[in-house]
């Protein structure tokens, strides 16, 4: 039976009232230290006034930063590319005297939202979330719903990953620069590529697999005269055939987007045979570590019998042997950016994109006029 009461007003009502965005609102309301115009100001108390609205404790808190803390979700914390993004966001933080606590999803959307979930009863003034976005989870409603009630508490939410959530992001650029690694490697002599890639809802690994396909169909094409964009180029990869200009749809092994995936995908090439590959492509800088050790394991020398290149540029990069072809990725910078992105005033919820860039190495050795990977051909 309807007693007649109504449901108290939300910061929502009175940012509808005032005619301003829920962050303006919540900060006019709470005493954020990040300014609001007078007159947004003045119209905000005015709506909460009249709708009799009391502002959340909690809200509050959140906004005047009594938890100095920042939230950094991460999907692994044993690969270096996490502690790296780390390292940039923990440098930043301090620099405004703010603590960083750090979460573990291990790889799963579910893992992620449950944290999130937990985040927000302790209040922290920043959630980052860093790590790739997974299509098909089905947890991608209730996730973006838990950061904006989050957010509209006062708290900031920044992404490092795909343009996917309604919040400020910081992207890579993981299509580019896949695609300037495969001309890279074709201008280095080689033809004939294996790629090791995660599963295509794991949208980094997707985005590196199909943008190294995109080099070698541009660069194909355009060694042998037609328009890339031209009718020729939608046939590429999907009947097995070979491109224009010699270059061979490469062959795709799946795998998981770990050290261990990477052993793995090369261990079953070595049993396949791999007299028609002449390089791997691993999507991720721990795939393809692990893949030159399964080689090496093999009897395979990575760099003399077959090329090996990832995608990062972490740090083991150059103390694996030989020194190993990736591409570079700014992942400090990123962590510094999602940091400060987190802190300044805009509420336009931007895209930052980050450039990449291509480190040719010893895993890659130039085989022009050579038989394998940088191996000189035998004389008749």
């Amino acid at each position: 039976m309807d007693d007649g009461s109504k449901a108290p007003p939300t910061l929502h009502d009175v940012a509808r009232e005032a005619g301003v965005s829920i962050a303006t609102a919540s900060r006019a309301l709470n005493g954020s230290s990040r300014n609001v115009r007078s007159e947004n100001a003045r119209r905000v108390r005015a709506a909460a006034a009249k709708l009799d609205y009391e502002p959340h404790l909690s809200a509050q808190a959140i906004a005047k930063g009594s938890t100095r803390t920042v939230a950094l979700v991460i999907r692994d914390v044993a690969d270096p590319y996490f502690s790296s993004i780390a390292a940039g966001v923990t440098r930043a933080a301090e620099e405004a005297r703010l603590i960083v606590t750090m979460a573990v999803a291990d790889g799963s959307p579910e893992r992620e939202l449950e944290i999130v979930r937990t985040l927000r009863g302790q209040r922290p003034r920043v959630i980052i979330v860093a790590g790739s976005r997974v299509e098909g989870s089905g947890t991608r409603d209730a996730l973006i719903e838990e950061l904006e009630e989050y957010r509209t508490a006062g708290g900031r939410v920044v992404l490092i990953s795909q343009r996917d959530l309604p919040f400020g992001t910081v992207t890579i650029d993981n299509h580019g620069g896949a695609r300037d690694l495969a001309r890279a490697l074709l201008d280095a002599g080689y033809r004939r590529f294996a790629v090791f890639h995660a599963p295509d809802e794991i949208r980094t690994s997707r985005e590196r697999h199909d943008g190294f396909r995109t080099g070698l169909r541009e660069w194909a094409l355009t060694a042998s005269g037609p328009d890339p964009s031209g009718p020729e180029a939608g046939a590429f990869g999907l009947d097995g055939s070979d491109l224009v200009g010699g270059v061979p749809e490469p062959l795709a092994i799946e795998s998981a987007f770990t050290r261990a995936g990477g052993y793995d995908a090369a261990r079953r090439l070595v049993e396949r045979g791999f007299e028609d590959v002449e390089a791997v492509f691993a999507v991720n800088d721990v795939m393809a570590i692990g893949a030159m050790a399964a080689f090496r394991d093999a009897g395979v020398i990575p760099g003399v019998d077959i090329g090996v290149a990832g995608f990062d540029d972490i740090g083991s990069a150059l103390d694996v042997v030989p020194a190993l072809t990736s591409v570079a990725v700014p992942l400090q910078e990123a962590g510094l950016t999602a940091m400060r992105l987190a802190l300044s005033d805009d509420e336009s919820a931007p895209d930052v994109p980050l450039p990449t860039r291509v480190v040719l190495r010893e895993s890659t050795p130039p085989r022009h006029g050579k038989g394998r990977a940088g191996r000189p051909r035998d004389r008749a």
